[in-house]
């Protein structure tokens, strides 16, 4: 592990890739993980012991086994892309796989943990660095309804962390009034229990709005994955 391992895998195998580009394959490497696209089952299983034999024989590595495998571009994760085939396009193309999207998922709850002893600023400066790093990394992948979902879970999530900010159900029904939640509906929803149903009501979501969490600095993971993304 560590920054100097993808230096000295590149000068290892160096000699694989000149040899895989003699025998005209058509291949994908990053340090020491790879893809190799065949057109048949059969092809695979040749072009696998093959290149496992040169590895091991002339290059003296170990091939590891249960990471090697043969298979169709669906069941491949790569670099932390999964695939799918587009059927307009006729082409598989790149998305996040669903071990990337379910670690960017615990890192959201995690920064929008409501036990968390900070300030919601800082909570969303934490997340705007997580989105910006994860669709900058993930922008050649198709996830436009991805960053819908997590859109709204993180300003879901945000307005629990505002809605206990608040405290008490005097405080709540003050802010509610400030920005504009009739005088009932505001006492009515200040004195409901249970974060998660109160959070998810109108008077909440039209109090602490898309809009008004824009102002407070969040950053769309929408408008930012479409200003970034990349067609491939």
């Amino acid at each position: 592990g560590g920054n100097l391992s993808p230096l000295l895998a590149n000068i290892m195998l160096n000699e694989l890739d000149k040899e895989m580009e003699k025998r005209g394959l058509n291949f994908v490497r990053y340090a020491d993980d790879c893809i190799i696209m065949v057109g048949s089952e059969m092809s695979a299983n040749r072009v696998m012991r093959n290149i496992s034999r040169f590895i091991e024989e002339k290059l003296g590595l170990k091939v590891n086994i249960t990471k090697s495998k043969v298979d169709k571009p669906q069941g491949l994760k790569y670099l932390g892309f999964g695939f799918y085939f587009d059927s307009r396009a006729h082409q598989f193309k790149a998305k996040p796989h669903a071990k990337s999207v379910a670690k960017v998922k615990k890192r959201i709850k995690e920064l929008t943990c409501r036990s968390w002893g900070v300030s919601n600023s800082y909570k969303v400066e934490k997340l705007n660095q997580l989105i910006r790093g994860w669709i900058n990394y993930f922008k050649i992948g198709s996830m436009i309804t991805l960053c819908k979902e997590l859109d709204r879970n993180i300003r879901y999530r945000l307005r629990m962390c505002i809605w206990k900010h608040w405290k008490t159900p005097q405080n709540r029904a003050k802010n509610l009034l400030k920005l504009g939640v009739p005088k009932w509906a505001a006492w009515r929803t200040a004195y409901s229990k249970g974060y998660a149903r109160v959070c998810r009501a109108s008077d909440i979501c039209q109090a602490i709005s898309n809009k008004r969490l824009a102002s407070f600095g969040l950053i769309s993971m929408v408008d930012y994955y479409t200003k970034r993304c990349v067609t491939c």
